[in-house]
């Protein structure tokens, strides 16, 4: 190997960025490593020797730092700490080969936007839709994505939320296993093929949402700890792995290090909004939250930022300057799915359990934007959550399918095939002219045939080890009755898991996939008529709770326009003045009516 010191010195410290930093002079590389004597960069050119030079440390920082006067977009690096053997960038932008492989220099700004008056839009009003790359389409890559977009705009969503891109270990995986939080996943594809699908998405009117993951890194090709000790708690662990160092000895580095991972979605590939996974179980004692900053940059950038947070409380939501909010925009209610789901399924599972699914408990719901609001559950004997119904509508995503809610159950089985098509009909009808935020899940809007399971490609025995985990955990959850139900779950290492969890496109064409298709379409297009771009505000509407249904009433300037939810037996006769606007069992949606059976039905007085 050849070693060499960069011809020019400098002075690129003052930026506290890490990773690589392509400029007109140069690559500047700098690594944060506490605790460590020296980095050496180890840099490969296509068609030349490997060559290295020593990174210089900055004051007793920790910080390392050093430029490759001769270096371009296309460089391969790896890092020597302490002389050690060379490990990808923990701040890499792209990993061509994988997370063992070398890192790669990225010139982000060699893109061409075509979307150049884009203006990030408000929170307020959106639908979001929220997909996995990898099984969104059959070559489950950002080009391909681009391709479905139109299917998109033409079901009405206005927002695209993606699971997960950071690089994580393997070919396959959900995504909240990463570790290099700053690189699209390889197999995906580079870079700039994830800007031309942001930019696709902005180019037909839809805002980008991308999932974050800042409670744990995954198993596999996590280097940080190799960079420095400091980087995580030395106690405190989440259920899936260490928690980042937010309050501890040189924590601040690592604070930045996060507020540089979203500045950087935001700036370079023009991300919209964010949505923060399990912030629960993301540990900071101290006196202004990492979220509440981070909260603060994305609005700075003129962003949203969406919590998935399973305490119910309004922390979340709260401005910093009241209780020391964290002043999101909104955070996800998962008892909107779970009361209506337990109503029509009677399932009890895991937090199923705390729910009983009564027409009060999903009017309650309605009511408030969560259920529980204090109350003791089974899980939470001093009580769960915290009032909320004093927060705008817009500020609780409400879904009947997501990603944890297929993916977490043995055979990844979704709703529709638990519940009568005319139930599944009346709750899609209903989801889409709720007054909160609604979600859907990626083929939920035809009723794919396809699972969502759950699957990995960890190497060896991780691999094995995350397999009998699933499996113990699908026995503690309940989601298998007895161990005998574990022979029918498709082992997550299994190629074929992640191949069967991909999307049938051409099924939409199928006269029952169509037809569901267009009620989501009608529902969505009279959401959009209804309200505008915007959520209905809490002064407009009421819910009303029957025997077994409820209504949502609308008072929408000089008009009356109510939601009737229908979940079992007849159905109460509609006002002699009612006009019929839309209904989930009209005959362009259904092939039978039944008079007991579940249905939505909007109407105008």
């Amino acid at each position: 190997m050849k070693t060499s010191l960069p011809v020019a010195r400098r002075d690129f410290t003052k930026s506290l960025d890490l990773g690589p930093l392509l400029h007109k002079n140069g690559v500047t590389y700098r690594v944060w490593a506490a605790g460590h004597s020296s980095v050496i960069v180890c840099i490969e050119k296509p068609g030349m020797a490997e060559w290295a030079f020593p990174l210089e440390p900055f004051d007793d920082s920790g910080y390392f730092v050093g430029l490759d006067s001769s270096g371009e977009a296309g460089d391969l690096y790896k890092f020597s700490i302490d002389g050690g053997t060379p490990i990808p960038d923990f701040v890499t932008h792209y990993q061509p080969t994988g997370i063992l492989g070398p890192s790669m220099v990225v010139d982000h700004g060699a893109y061409h936007w075509q979307a150049t008056d884009w203006i990030r839009p408000k929170w307020n009003g959106q639908v979001v839709y929220e997909c996995h790359i990898g099984t969104f389409t059959l070559e489950g890559t950002f080009r391909s994505a681009i391709e479905k977009l139109d299917h998109l705009c033409a079901l009405g969503v206005t927002a695209v939320e993606f699971m997960p891109v950071a690089e994580y270990a393997g070919e396959r995986g959900w995504g909240y296993d990463g570790v290099m939080l700053f690189a699209p996943h390889h197999a995906y594809g580079p870079p700039h093929d994830f800007q031309a699908l942001i930019d696709a998405c902005h180019l037909r009117g839809l805002a980008v949402i991308l999932d974050v993951v800042f409670n744990h890194l995954g198993p596999e090709g996590n280097f940080s700890h190799s960079y420095s000790d400091y980087y995580f708690h030395q106690a405190g662990d989440t259920q899936w792995g260490q928690n980042f160092n937010l309050d501890g000895t040189n924590s601040e580095p690592v604070r930045t290090l996060l507020r540089q991972n979203i500045r950087y979605w935001l700036e370079d590939f023009r991300i919209d909004g964010f949505r923060m996974d399990a912030t629960h179980a993301i540990r900071d004692a101290s006196p202004v939250h990492v979220l509440s900053e981070i909260a603060d940059l994305v609005h700075e950038h003129g962003g949203f930022i969406i919590a998935e947070d399973d305490r119910n409380t309004r922390t979340v939501l709260e401005p910093r300057e009241k209780k020391k909010g964290w002043n999101f925009d909104a955070v996800w209610s998962d008892d909107f799915h779970h009361v209506l789901r337990v109503n029509l399924t009677h399932e009890q599972q895991y937090y199923y359990g705390m729910f009983e699914g009564t027409v009060d408990e999903i009017a309650r719901t309605l009511r408030q934007g969560w259920l529980y609001s204090g109350q003791p559950s089974p899980f939470h004997p001093q009580g769960r959550g915290t009032p909320c119904d004093d927060f705008s509508p817009e500020r609780f995503v409400c879904c009947i399918s997501n990603h944890d809610q297929v993916g977490n159950r043995l055979l990844g089985d979704r709703l529709h095939q638990s519940i009568t098509p005319a139930a599944y009909r009346a709750l899609s009808l209903f989801l889409c002219l709720i007054p909160y935020t609604p979600m859907l899940f990626m083929g939920q809007e035809w009723g794919a045939s396809t699972p969502f399971l759950f699957f990995t490609d960890m190497p060896g025995e991780l691999g094995a080890k995350i397999a009998e985990g699933r499996k113990r955990e699908m026995l503690e959850t309940k989601f298998a009755s007895h161990s005998g139900e574990l022979e029918k779950m498709p082992s997550p290492q299994d190629p074929k898991t992640f191949l069967r969890s991909k999307l049938a496109w051409n099924e939409i064409q199928k006269e029952e996939h169509q037809s569901l298709l267009h009620l989501y379409q009608a529902g969505l297009k009279l959401r959009s008529e209804l309200f505008g771009r915007k959520n209905p505000s809490r002064d407009s509407w009421q819910v009303e709770a029957l025997k077994n249904a409820l209504a949502i009433h609308y008072q929408l300037e000089k008009k009356r326009v109510s939601v009737h939810l229908h979940l079992q037996g007849k159905r109460r006769s509609l006002p002699k003045d009612a006009t019929v606007l839309l209904r989930s069992n009209a005959p362009e949606f259904s092939e039978a009516t039944d008079e007991k059976g579940p249905e939505t039905l909007v109407t105008l007085a």
